[in-house]
């Protein structure tokens, strides 16, 4: 199977190598890269290297190097196919399954040309129309649809300029303005010779010629990376000749050398002048989406009398455009080419290769392409915006390995809010311990475009530095949401936060830290594990710890999402037991293996457990009605138990106002845990296996001193009465 270069290239890019190899050993931030012990040797003395810049990594020990494919089929013994399709799965980007799909296009000899009659010089007054007219179907067909080219609406649209906004007319339609009909060389906007002028920072390895021979052009292959390259300069060159258009820019404050660095463009009138420009490249200019057919068969463009951003890859090659509407009233406003075989709309941000050129050190998403832009002319680098969707989740780890920490700027209505919301909840399951989210909300409506040219950069920087925190975003977010006057109001913002929270990565401190962070904004004295324990002792103290943790469960069956024994486990540092040689050797992979419920052997717990797991797609949001639908699949012994006591224990953590069981059901399970460990010692003393004995031993003091660092933390933070 030939997988095209492409492809691996976009792979390669987007991989996560630093999770990756973060899976193998630990990697620490070395100014703008990572280092570590190298995995591929054994080495006391760091000497391991990761660029996320390049996504590359380097032994300067061992000499070993390579990218995320290498590292796959290297460290982890995968083949090249099976390491393809690793990085497929996790970054999203297909793979194509027949060797033909791949950047090239049969190029195809330029049909004859008769100039429309619509193109026709025309020596009548036109009375004026409003320049949306220009780009405005009439009724009998939509905006993505061709008019009739027969219709007397059609043939006066062609051929109206406004008389305030003239410029040097081309017309799309006369055969004479063809190079690939008419002229001897090529225009001089695409380059000298004839050569797709590829500039050095844009970082393609592809260099085509503008032929002037048509039957030779025809029987060569296309490239898309190169018709990209020529349909951009095409844009960029429509762009000087344009007044009007160059107005949109000039009149925002975009300069010269912005619009050079951004490439930007115009996409003329016309339904078809892609076509008449590259007539023999039909076939890519489909491919790309910038020529579509309507339900008549007509080929039409996709871009007409629109502002243009040229969208790059990570290494700086065009891949697709964005079209902007010149007039407010015409919908869409803003028009995204469609995914091609070189762009993947959702796994690329805007401005991130122009960022990453200048170096930038903080990041930071934004709405539109010109607040990439107007950060960027500001000298305020890092500014990236999503291609029209939901920033996702492997970008934001993609950024947050860049710097740890983000900040996501959003507008302040509602609609920004509830995308800054969704990032959020994207963000969650990335957000480790040593990762920030940050939100900035700029005033008065304001977007960092707008507030910059009222402002200036200092006050973007500021505001920047001023960003509020993820903890403080959720408590004023939901607030607003939620009467904070009444105990109900109170209830439902701290589910909908415990909901959050169950999203961030096992072993988060931060689930525990904001859990208790709002609880106190809310009103409380005293930490949710205090209260919880209290109400516990009050209930009924002469409970087993096993009977407590039951109905904690059922009162908080979600705790289970996240296996609190696992999540013990790796937090006290047990699942990675550093032993001597001889006891590695000799011991079993079985006496590694994290503690499972079954080897506590409590066979109500263990059911109580099982079928909360087996059930948890299927539970009521309510605790109560929750809990009676866990007791209903339980056996009937386990059942009448736990049913005796359920409801006065569910009264008295509502009448107490407890809404979260995280850290006493941790306690809990930890105090299981020790018994479980000590029981399991005096055994293997009695029957002695000195391999085993050393690995409970060591994993009992990992346990003991975890134990006492999180009670010590705990007590820093909880506040008496």
């Amino acid at each position: 199977m030939s997988i095209p270069s492409h492809i691996l290239d976009q792979l390669n890019s987007q991989a996560d190598l630093i999770s990756m190899i973060g899976r193998h050993t630990t990697l620490k931030r070395a100014g703008s890269e990572y280092k570590g012990c190298c995995p591929f040797h054994g080495e006391k003395s760091p000497s391991f290297y990761v660029n996320p810049q390049k996504n590359i990594y380097h032994c300067f020990g061992c000499s070993v190097g390579g990218n995320a494919i290498s590292f796959l089929r290297d460290y982890e013994n995968l083949t090249f196919i099976e390491a393809v399709n690793e990085l497929s799965k996790q970054t999203g980007i297909e793979v194509p399954k027949e060797e033909q799909q791949n950047v090239s296009y049969q190029r195809t000899a330029p049909k004859s040309k008769t100039i429309p009659k619509a193109a026709q010089p025309v020596n009548t007054p036109v009375p004026p129309l409003p320049l949306s007219a220009a780009n405005t179907p009439t009724d009998s067909h939509t905006y993505d649809q061709p008019p009739d080219y027969n219709s007397d609406s059609y043939e006066r649209l062609s051929t109206f300029i406004p008389a305030d906004q003239a410029y040097e007319v081309i017309d799309y339609s006369d055969t004479a303005y063809y190079a690939s009909d008419a002229q001897d060389s090529p225009p001089a906007w695409l380059g000298s010779e004839g050569s797709v002028n590829l500039d050095a920072r844009h970082a393609t390895s592809h260099k085509g010629h503008y032929e002037n021979n048509v039957e030779q052009n025809a029987e060569q292959d296309g490239n898309l990376y190169e018709l990209l390259t020529r349909i951009q300069q095409f844009y960029q060159h429509n762009l000087s000749t344009h007044p009007h258009a160059k107005h949109y820019f000039t009149a925002r404050g975009i300069t010269e050398q912005s619009i050079e660095n951004f490439g930007l463009g115009y996409a003329p009138f016309g339904w078809q002048h892609l076509e008449h420009q590259f007539p023999q490249d039909i076939e890519g200019l489909k491919a790309l989406g910038l020529v579509r057919q309507s339900e008549s068969g007509r080929d039409y463009d996709l871009l007409r009398d629109r502002i243009i951003f040229p969208i790059r890859d990570h290494q700086g090659r065009t891949i697709g455009f964005g079209g902007r509407a010149l007039d407010d009233e015409v919908k869409p406003k803003y028009i995204n080419s469609s995914d091609s075989p070189v762009f993947h709309k959702q796994y690329v941000l805007y401005g991130y290769y122009e960022s990453r050129q200048q170096r930038a050190e903080r990041w930071l998403v934004v709405e539109g392409y010109m607040d990439v832009i107007a950060l960027y002319q500001a000298g305020i680098y890092g500014a990236v915006a999503s291609m029209g969707t939901a920033i996702n989740e492997s970008q934001i780890s993609r950024l947050l390995t860049l710097n740890p920490t983000l900040t996501l700027s959003f507008d302040g209505d509602s609609a920004g809010q509830k995308a800054a919301w969704r990032t959020l909840e994207v963000a969650l399951p990335v957000l480790s311990d040593d990762k920030e989210l940050r939100f900035l909300t700029l005033p008065n409506n304001h977007d960092p475009d707008t507030f910059i040219k009222a402002h200036g950069a200092d006050a973007m920087r500021t505001q920047l530095k001023d960003a509020m925190p993820l903890s403080q975003y959720i408590f004023a977010y939901l607030s607003e949401r939620y009467d904070l006057s009444l105990a109900e109001g109170k209830a439902k913002l701290m589910s909908q936060v415990r909901t959050l929270t169950t999203a961030l990565p096992k072993g988060s401190s931060f689930r525990y830290l904001l859990n208790n962070d709002i609880y106190q904004k809310l009103g409380g004295k005293r930490s949710q594990n205090v209260e919880a324990k209290d109400a516990l002792l009050d209930f009924d103290g002469d409970m087993t710890i096993s009977q407590q943790l039951q109905l904690c469960f059922l009162f908080q069956p979600r705790a289970l999402i996240d296996n609190p024994i696992e999540s013990i486990w790796q937090q006290a540092g047990i699942s990675q037991l550093d032993l001597p040689a001889h006891i590695k050797k000799k011991a079993t992979t079985e006496a590694f293996r994290p503690l499972a419920w079954e080897d506590l052997q409590d066979e109500a717990l263990l059911e109580v457990v099982s079928t909360i797991e087996r059930c948890l797609n299927y539970l009521p949001t309510e605790p109560n009605a929750a809990a009676h639908f866990i007791l209903s699949n339980v056996e009937a012994s386990t059942q009448q138990t736990l049913s005796r006591s359920w409801g006065s224990f569910y009264k008295t953590l509502i009448s107490r106002n407890i809404l979260s069981l995280d850290e006493l059901i941790e306690n809990l399970v930890m105090q299981l845990l020790k018994l479980h460990m000590q029981k399991k010692m005096q055994e293997l003393i009695k029957n002695p296996d000195h391999i085993k004995l050393a690995i409970v031993r060591k994993q009992t003091q990992l346990l003991n001193d975890w134990l006492r660092a999180k009670q010590a933390e705990q007590s820093t933070q909880m506040i008496g009465p």
